[in-house]
């Protein structure tokens, strides 16, 4: 042609031959794309921690539309930096002391890398034999490591599968309960089905029982209080349940949680497994947060009573370095769970489910799909060794401690609740004497005056009535330098705060 090929790119028409996966422009972006990552965890702590933006600040950045014809790598890279990390709030800065940290690291990373790479979507054990398989032998490797019970493994007579979180596990153990208490009740008695877990479970389990069918008016919350540190009391818990037997109600679940999110409150699972065989209750143990201390001997208490439990779950992408989305979940009787989640389409079906007594994920979780999570775990546990993993968090627990004793030490500080893992729940409680509204808003105040500066990010809760802030330590990149220059931030905003005489008047 006389126009030649090198003005093809004028002309609307014509595009340049159109290939989504080239594998050398792959490797030339994505190692850029390391570069740009490698950087940002290199510069994390010179951006405010809490983004700083007003809602709808991306839409007046952003074109309206989508580009019809493609842009370079470049330009989008630089949108990157420009638009995109202003409106971020920075999980992994060293001075995010928020809720529960979401933990990473290079082999988690490398793993998740393979699983994009494979990008298998194993159902069945068919779709990808080895996804299977992999995840069955690291849901054992953690079972021992945290020494459960053989009725837990796939090397006893139970299993373990990875769930994205913990909402994802309650409501498929609920569902397997549910079915299975139905199946002798009838179908037309759902209303009478009551489930149980204290006022500090957390809100995803009421979501969780509400998507499953149980009535709102039977999901009870057993009110907690500070005498016993918030955690679930089974004499309370005995009292409501003799209560609801009475009225002719079905009592169905019951889960305790080790670590809360307000206060990190452990449940004592032994008498709660007891009042829950009485009364043939599924007892499921939400260790999202605290779960993955207990690799540690000296944690290891915490899951005393575990023997009683149906399914216990634990996210390691809040302790286990593992990125999101990581939630394990441990059942004792798969067949239950399988029974009411399976689903068996013409186009599924296939010699290995029907004859051999191969696992097929999608028959232990809500969905079909699911990736190749188990490849993340499996490279964090050989890359680092149980022994790594038991000083990461021996590590995090030794910083808390630290900021914990800074809180003690200043009589304008309370410590609120004792510590049990890596969160300080703690005050700024000047004067003794203050009402505790006086005392809420100073609280308030002190956040507020924290989190504007950038510096770092805390939360806080109520629990009990009480206001208090919440200090957890655990972001992958925290040093004891963060802790310490955290502390002095809000020693100097307290203390700014009591010079400024608004606090006089009336708040």
């Amino acid at each position: 042609s006389i126009m030649g090929s090198h003005n093809s790119n004028n002309n609307p028409q014509i595009l340049p031959k159109f290939n989504p996966l080239d594998p050398e422009q792959f490797r030339t972006q994505a190692h850029q794309m390391v570069d740009f990552i490698a950087d940002y965890y290199k510069n994390i702590e010179t951006y405010p921690v809490l983004s700083q933006v007003e809602p709808g600040y991306l839409r007046t950045q952003l074109p309206q539309n989508a580009p019809n014809r493609p842009e370079s790598f470049e330009s989008i890279i630089k949108d990157v930096h420009n638009h995109i990390v202003p409106g971020m709030t920075h999980w992994l800065s060293p001075n995010f002391f928020a809720f529960f940290p979401a933990t990473v690291s290079s082999a988690a990373f490398l793993g998740e890398m393979l699983c994009n790479c494979f990008n298998s979507v194993g159902f069945n054990w068919l779709a990808s034999p080895t996804m299977t398989e992999l995840e069955m032998i690291v849901m054992d490797w953690l079972a021992n490591m945290l020494k459960l019970p053989k009725a837990f493994m796939f090397s006893g007579t139970g299993g373990g599968v990875l769930q994205s979180t913990t909402s994802e596990a309650i409501l498929c153990t609920l569902i397997a309960a549910r079915d299975r208490k139905l199946d002798n009740i009838g179908v037309d008695n759902i209303g009478k089905l009551v489930v149980y877990g204290s006022d500090q479970t957390h809100s995803t389990y009421t979501k969780a029982c509400k998507v499953a069918g149980i009535f709102p008016c039977n999901i009870r919350a057993v009110p907690t209080s500070i005498e016993s540190d918030f955690a679930l009391s089974p004499s309370v818990l005995h009292e409501i349940i003799e209560a609801d037997v009475a009225a002719g109600l079905v009592p169905l679940f019951l889960c305790a949680t080790i670590g809360t999110t307000s206060t990190t409150a452990v449940d004592p699972l032994s008498q709660l497994g007891q009042l829950a065989e009485e009364f043939n209750i599924w007892f499921h143990v939400d260790a999202a947060y605290g779960g993955s201390a207990c690799i540690c001997p000296e944690f290891r208490q915490y899951l005393d009573g575990i023997e009683r439990a149906n399914s216990l779950s634990l996210s390691p992408h809040k302790w286990l370095l593992s990125y999101l989305d990581c939630c394990c979940m441990w059942v004792r009787e798969p067949n239950v769970l399988v029974k009411a989640l399976s689903t068996n389409p013409e186009y599924l079906r296939n010699k290995r489910s029907e004859y051999d007594s191969v696992v097929d994920y999608k028959d232990w979780q809500i969905g079909t799909g699911r990736k190749f999570k188990s490849l993340r775990l499996w490279f964090v546990m050989r890359s680092y060794g149980v022994a790594n993993l038991q000083s990461h968090i021996r590590s995090d627990v030794r910083m808390a401690k630290m900021f914990e004793g800074f809180v003690r030490s200043d009589p304008m500080f309370d410590v609120v609740v004792p510590r049990h893992f890596s969160l300080v729940c703690f005050q700024f409680n000047p004067n003794k004497e203050h009402e505790p509204g006086y005392t809420e808003f100073l609280n308030k105040k002190l956040l507020d005056s924290v989190n504007s500066t950038g510096r770092i990010y805390m939360t806080h809760t109520i629990v009990g009535g009480i206001y208090m802030l919440r200090f957890a330590v655990g972001a992958t990149f925290t040093e004891d330098r963060h802790i310490i220059s955290a502390w002095k931030l809000i020693k100097e905003s307290a203390k700014a705060l009591l010079k400024k005489s608004v606090l006089t008047k009336k708040y």
